[in-house]
């Protein structure tokens, strides 16, 4: 476990974080009581280690010259826009015996070229798996759920840490091509790309082929997707990628297609930066991609066909998210004779990420349990207004949080989240005062992580504390860049049942 700093990722009991420095990618020991490299894709130069020994010896200095502190603060950074990139790939990894393929061998040589890529999911990722990771060096990586006829086949790789990863099955599927054989479904988990930059990531593998069954079936297995994206991923934005087996262009699809990007809010990236924003009309021939592409095939043409693997994105009101490219990356998973490496071509996209300069999500705290709230679907959906007041329930643990807040108009609305126990505390904030630092520890009870302590101070000094502290613990302030006006607390984000599970600040610039 990362102290203070949180369950990143709560798949292993492994810890390592990616860290950018100095443009150089390290992998970081955050279990180990200081950064230790374990290993960098560049040669430093000798004057770079010469002034990377000066600054640990300066940091060393003013952290033995600082005081102490009860919590790791973190801060927010100004760092308000960026990019990363996408690869959606099915690599066909069914035994060998299933395969027209060479699975073995196309998956060691598909492994060391994931790491090109910031956020990778796979699909059909069966009985290789052990291969596909051989190669690669993403630091945030999902395990296997099992080879073919026991897991899903579905995982993720992240230069990124993640949270709350989840798999679920379909409640439908159409007998006639195995798709009832093996737990085919999708996953998800929440990406934290920057300070203040948390997306929520699906991957998927939906009911394979054309007849009316597996029709009804897809329909419905997007329909459980958008009815979890509307719980789940409320007031989030989110990246839907991976194997749809739909097309635009088919009967019955074509509907499946567009009501799922008209229910969620979604963009698909094909359609985005290939089709100009209109998909190809239903119930007309295939756009099919040739199997594989001749030899001297234009990356134009590569582009336009359509195939069934896909990316859907749709930003929040926290944070502006957007394709800015989408691309068939045939060409660079090829063995040595030129033929694709799986049955399935690659895909990616670059996104573009802006942050809200009026509402921000902070840093959680706790564990992968209860039911999901954000208050930025809620409370929050329209104007930012401010908190008048805050209450805490708890005792050994914290049972609740509540709040109230004002609008410009001098309406009122009031949230709650979590169970009735504990004792209530309330903070009633006066004219100009706001929260500007939340503190929360997190523990072990009856097996789940929870949140057993927080604790929330105003730029008046004012505080308000319940619970019971433990030594894993963390401060959020406000966002350190400037908003459209000071920053303070307006809402929370996280999981809560009878108890608060998981816990996080929203912030709002509206004082």
């Amino acid at each position: 476990m990362v102290r203070g700093i949180g369950q990143w990722n709560n798949r292993t009991p492994d810890c390592r974080h990616h860290w950018i420095c100095n443009r150089v990618r390290y992998k970081v020991d955050h279990c180990a009581p200081e950064f230790l490299c374990r290993s960098c894709r560049v040669v430093l130069s000798h004057s770079f280690l010469v002034m990377q020994s000066l600054f640990r010896w300066v940091s060393l200095a003013l952290f033995l010259s600082s005081p102490v502190l009860s919590s790791p603060v973190l801060t927010t950074r100004a760092t308000t826009s960026g990019t990363f990139n996408l690869l959606t790939y099915n690599v066909a990894g069914l035994p060998e015996i299933l395969s027209s393929g060479d699975p073995e061998a196309d998956t060691s040589q598909i492994s060391p070229r994931l790491t090109n890529y910031n956020i990778v999911n796979v699909q059909e990722d069966f009985n290789y798996h052990a291969t596909l990771y051989a190669g690669d060096d993403h630091p945030y990586r999902s395990a296997t759920s099992g080879g073919a006829g026991i897991g899903s086949g579905l995982n993720t790789l992240s230069d990124f840490p993640f949270i709350d990863y989840e798999r679920v099955g379909w409640d439908d599927c159409n007998l006639n091509s195995g798709d009832c054989l093996t737990p085919k479904g999708f996953t998800f988990t929440r990406v934290r790309v920057s300070e203040g930059v948390w997306v929520d990531l699906y991957d998927l593998h939906t009911d394979a082929g054309d007849e009316a069954g597996d029709i009804t079936a897809r329909s419905k297995n997007f329909a459980q997707l958008t009815s979890w994206i509307n719980t789940w991923s409320a007031g989030m934005p989110f990246v839907v990628m991976g194997d749809t087996n739909s097309r635009y262009t088919r009967n019955g699809d074509a509907d499946t297609l567009r009501n799922f990007v008209a229910n969620t809010g979604s963009v698909d990236s094909w359609v985005q930066h290939i089709r100009g924003g209109t998909p190809p009309p239903g119930n007309t021939d295939a756009l099919v991609c040739p199997f594989p592409f001749p030899a001297g095939t234009s990356q134009d043409t590569m582009n336009a066909c359509e195939t069934v693997d896909k990316f859907f994105i749709r930003g929040s009101k926290t944070l502006s998210l957007a394709s800015t490219s989408f691309n068939n990356e045939n060409l660079a998973f090829q063995n040595a004779t030129g033929a694709p490496l799986s049955d399935h071509y690659p895909l990616t996209s670059n996104v573009a990420w802006t942050l809200s300069s009026s509402l921000r999500l902070g840093d959680t705290s706790g564990g992968p349990h209860g039911d999901p709230f954000n208050d930025v679907a809620g409370v929050l959906s329209g104007e930012v207004p401010i908190l008048t007041s805050v209450t805490i329930r708890g005792g050994s643990r914290v049972d609740a949080v509540s709040f109230t807040v004002k609008y410009k108009s001098g309406s009122t609305s009031t949230a709650s989240h979590g169970g009735t126990g504990g004792d209530a505390k309330t903070l009633n904030l006066a004219s100009g005062e706001f929260v500007n630092s939340v503190t929360t520890c997190w523990g072990q009870k009856s097996g789940h992580t929870r949140v057993f302590y927080a604790s929330l101070t105003t730029n008046k000094g004012n505080t308000l504390t319940n619970g019971a502290t433990t030594s894993d613990c963390q401060t959020i302030t406000v966002p350190s860049d400037k908003g459209d006006g000071a920053w303070g607390l307006v809402g929370f984000w996280g999981r809560s049942g009878d108890e608060i599970d998981r816990l996080g600040p929203v912030w709002g610039a509206s004082y």
